[in-house]
């Protein structure tokens, strides 16, 4: 990867740690069925969970989730053997572990806890 000279103190060579996986990236929709049934008709992709308040679909690289607007803000997931560093994980009804917080910009992500990674020195 190359780098602009001005900024040569960011993080441009591989990691000593296994870099952190996006797991999904969620949108809003409307409705879920209209949703599940516009991405798949559109886009080669496959449907991992669907009912009224959410859906999730298969990509090559990711997963899509959708998502109501009153349900969960649009989003992307980062899977984290150390998700509780980021505050007090909520299991949600998947049985998965997970915090929502903002970026510096104000940007929600989910920090999901990920139990197959093994931890890194950081």
């Amino acid at each position: 990867m190359s780098t602009n000279k001005n900024f040569p103190k960011y993080r441009t060579k591989a990691s000593p740690n296994p870099l952190d996986a996006i797991h999904h990236i969620a949108v809003v929709v409307p409705e879920i069925d209209k949703g599940v049934a516009w991405y798949t008709d559109n886009f080669h992709c496959t449907v991992d969970y669907v009912d009224e308040t959410w859906a999730l679909l298969n990509f090559s690289n990711t997963k899509l989730a959708l998502v109501l607007p009153d349900q969960h803000p649009a989003h992307f997931a980062v899977t984290r053997h150390d998700a509780e560093k980021f505050g007090t994980l909520t299991v949600h009804r998947d049985g998965l572990e997970s915090i929502y917080i903002e970026d510096l910009a104000g940007n929600p992500l989910e920090i999901l806890k990920d139990n197959t990674t093994q931890p890194s020195d950081e």
